[in-house]
């Protein structure tokens, strides 16, 4: 399995060594915490323990071990950092791993093909499916009035869209 994004560097942060991160996962408290171990997107990757976390107004303010100033917070600037994909949490019923959703196939109620799902983008009020159709993308809320149905096991979303979503895409 591929390893799993959680989050990445934005930028330094004072002297000593801090950087602001952007979380990328549904849990930043407890994947962001003391003692978390982190692989970076180097190659080879290099692992990175947290030591201090904190709030910041444009994500969380991270300290690792072994990075005490500002020259090698600011060679972190852009790394990623990554888990295995077997150390995410168990998920409910109906819930479902962003790249367990990308790649497939997206069908009516009737069983013809709209399209492949290209991304989830996330959002505010609803996250939203990018699908792949022969004419373009379309953004699909990930609504259960439209996503009735997600079978993983198939690789088969059934949605059933407002009339004229799919028509011009």
């Amino acid at each position: 399995m591929e390893p799993v994004l959680v989050g990445y560097v934005r930028r330094a942060h004072g002297i000593n060594g801090a950087v602001v991160v952007r979380p990328l996962t549904d849990d930043p408290v407890g994947r962001w915490l003391p003692g978390a171990e982190l692989a970076s997107d180097g190659n080879p990757p290099i692992t990175y323990v947290v030591s201090q976390v904190g709030p910041h107004k444009d994500g969380i303010l991270v300290r690792f071990e072994g990075v005490t100033d500002r020259d090698t917070a600011e060679a972190l600037r852009g790394t990623s950092f990554t888990i295995a994909a077997d150390d995410r949490r168990e998920l409910d019923a109906e819930e479902f791993w962003p790249d367990d959703l990308v790649g497939c196939t997206v069908v009516d109620e009737a069983g013809e093909s709209l399209g492949t799902v290209e991304s989830v983008e996330f959002g505010a009020a609803q996250d939203r499916l990018s699908v792949r159709t022969p004419n373009g993308v379309v953004e699909v809320p990930f609504v259960d009035a439209i996503v009735p149905t997600v079978d993983l096991d198939a690789r088969t979303i059934v949605m059933t869209p407002p009339a004229g979503l799919f028509s011009e895409s």
